[in-house]
């Protein structure tokens, strides 16, 4: 009879061990490490693998993709360029008690991207020890976002609702309006849709931890919800702002763009009478189409360089300058690539003809 021996395989090593080893079996030299490990027992070895199978997918993605130079250094430089963006507005973390992810002592430190997970200003959150990853792209077209969302108690969530209203249509982390809200010297009130809801978690975080009265974000589709919440706020509807969103490429994506011919009428409709319509994007596809659909309403709007001489435009008309004295965190990204950013302004100068 022949007499076969156990085979003990053991999972190509990590970055770093994350199970633990013990017991008082033979050492066996791994090759990453310098000193020689002790051979774990079967369960401890068992269960070190399906830690190492948990963890994995946190670091592998990033250790095998590869892109070019120009771009890895632009994206670690963003997450920098945005704090430095908006310092003085000091935000906080929305889980300021999570322990951050570190190698133990000795061994080799997180890859930088893993590392730019942990950083505020990533898509990306470690949340009581688990990676929260927030999607970039959302199907607007999905049945979970179909249903018009509910305007809220306007006295509720501002101090004076019958203020003006800028409403910030896909307003992302929403650090823009609430540096606009803190830092901005008109007497304005300030809505951000959003169609993520974790961020609008975080930017409502951040309205409370700096007790702000005067903007408020909403979980929306603000393509089917837009009319509902604008023609339900009592002060008039004085700038709406689309900016940078979503570019959707395909063709066959086009459909799912926030700017559609019924997010247009609405905003027509519940503009007040000199109101403004700001639009930008870094991709000119993008923003020729946006520029295009106010376009067709020139009976009821105006491009602000006719009205506004301080404006300046190119031969192409798109405005050079930003005209809100802030730029948003996808144009902070943009420029440090180099990229251009197509900018165009409407002042409504007559109301809708029925």
């Amino acid at each position: 009879m022949v007499k076969i021996s156990a085979i003990h395989r053991t999972p190509p090593p990590l970055s770093w061990d994350f199970g633990r080893t013990g017991g008082a079996a033979a050492a066996v030299p791994r090759p990453r490490y310098k000193r020689a490990l002790p051979m774990a027992s079967p369960a401890t070895a068992t269960a070190s693998l399906c830690c190492r199978l948990v963890r994995l997918p946190l670091l592998v993605p990033y250790a095998r993709r590869r892109s070019p130079l120009s771009t890895r250094c632009s994206a670690a430089q963003s997450p920098d360029a945005v704090d430095r963006e908006y310092a003085d507005l000091n935000l906080r973390p929305l889980y300021p008690n999570v322990r951050p992810l570190l190698p133990p002592p000795g061994l080799p430190s997180l890859p930088p991207q893993v590392e730019r997970e942990r950083h505020p200003s990533h898509r990306s959150l470690l949340v009581r020890g688990h990676h929260l990853r927030i999607r970039q792209h959302v199907n607007p077209l999905s049945s979970s976002f179909s249903e018009p969302t509910e305007p809220p108690e306007w006295k509720e969530v501002f101090e004076d609702p019958l203020l003006p209203l800028m409403v910030d249509i896909g307003c992302g982390s929403g650090r823009f309006l609430i540096w606009l809200a803190k830092n901005s010297g008109e007497r304005r009130n300030y809505l951000g849709l959003e169609i993520r809801q974790k961020l609008v978690e975080r930017s409502q975080f951040w309205v409370t931890e700096l007790g702000l009265r005067n903007v408020y974000f909403m979980f929306a589709n603000a393509t089917v919800s837009f009319n509902q919440i604008a023609s339900s706020y009592p002060g008039p509807l004085s700038l709406v702002s689309i900016l940078c969103p979503d570019p959707h490429f395909k063709k066959r994506h086009h459909k799912r763009r926030v700017l559609q011919s019924q997010l247009v009428d609405s905003i027509t409709n519940n503009l007040c009478l000199g109101g403004r319509v700001l639009l930008q994007s870094d991709v000119l596809e993008v923003a020729a189409d946006m520029r295009e659909r106010f376009d067709e309403y020139s009976d009821v709007f105006e491009h602000v360089d006719c009205i506004d001489k301080d404006l300046r435009c190119d031969n192409e008309g798109w405005l050079l300058d930003n005209p809100m004295g802030i730029r948003t965190e996808r144009e902070v990204h943009a420029e440090l690539e180099g990229a251009t950013i197509y900018r165009r302004m409407y002042q409504k100068t007559r109301d809708v003809s029925h």
